[in-house]
């Protein structure tokens, strides 16, 4: 069945001066406009092709892909705002509006926003909303402890930052467990450190046992964490220079670099370590 707001593959049954007509099953013929077009596409190929309404509601396809899709979250800034709510560019010639009763605050020109976006289950448009709490936990928690999942930071907090996980649950990372910049809108995959008995989760973005290693090797992965992640110093380095910052011998220090290296907690570059 084909799907409005989402990537489609579908056969092209027709060619026409302006484009070419998909075989849109359910939605009946989609056309394609010429200029999204593959050179070469003829009757019979199949095409992959994002689906929307155009500017006069009509069922239309490209082979475009947008910032985002039906069901999912993006950053997207705002391109425009008038009486009936704003307007995201979302990478398509018809902006993704978003109304103002869908708006947590009232959206600013030019300013970007974290969204989800959902299909009108009236008029069959394309919208989106910055009430993104409403999505989310909605179905019941079923995670593992130490399970790897997809997050989107959604923002700051005083404990740290809130994060979307895998698009169906809003889980924290506190600030002392993070050592790098975060902004609203970063992808990245993490870790479920631990779901709490009201299924509140918090979450991690190193591999469960990150915390484990003791030693040098703990020492080590202390001042890395400390230092952003990055240290100048490898097996390579002077004896010098490596008891000047651990005061340990260079055998030592590889050994424990190792250790490090085999959990796959680091990883070692020509001028450096840095943690993964």
């Amino acid at each position: 069945m084909a799907e409005i707001g989402k990537m489609n593959r579908l056969p092209v049954v027709k060619e026409v001066d302006f484009g070419i007509y998909l075989n849109g099953e359910n939605l009946g013929e989609i056309l394609v406009p010429k200029r999204y077009v593959p050179e070469g596409t003829k009757p019979g190929d199949e095409l992959d092709v994002f689906i929307y309404l155009d500017s006069e509601d009509r069922v239309i396809a490209t082979t475009e892909k947008p910032l985002g899709m039906v069901g999912g979250f993006a950053l997207l800034e705002v391109a425009s705002v008038n009486q009936y709510g704003a307007f995201l560019k979302w990478g398509l010639p018809k902006d993704l509006f978003v109304p103002f009763r869908e708006q947590k605050q009232r959206m600013e020109e030019g300013r970007k926003y974290l969204v989800y976006i959902y299909l009108d289950p009236e008029s069959n448009r394309i919208a989106a909303s910055s009430k993104i709490e409403n999505y989310l936990d909605n179905i019941p928690v079923d995670y593992e402890e130490g399970e790897e999942v997809n997050l989107i930071i959604m923002h700051p907090t005083d404990l740290g930052y809130n994060a979307i996980i895998d698009n169906s649950h809003i889980g924290v990372l506190y600030k002392n467990e993070v050592f790098k910049p975060l902004h609203p809108g970063d992808r990245l995959k993490g870790f479920i450190k631990k779901v709490r008995e009201d299924e509140k989760i918090d979450l991690c973005l190193q591999a469960p046992g990150f915390e484990k290693i003791e030693g040098l090797a703990g020492d080590i992965l202390a001042e890395l964490k400390k230092c952003g992640g990055y240290l100048p110093l490898t097996d390579k380095s002077a004896p010098e220079e490596i008891y000047k910052r651990f005061h340990i011998s260079k055998k030592n220090f590889k050994m424990a670099i190792g250790t490090l290296y085999k959990k796959r907690l680091i990883k070692l570059e020509d001028k450096g370590i840095r943690l993964i």
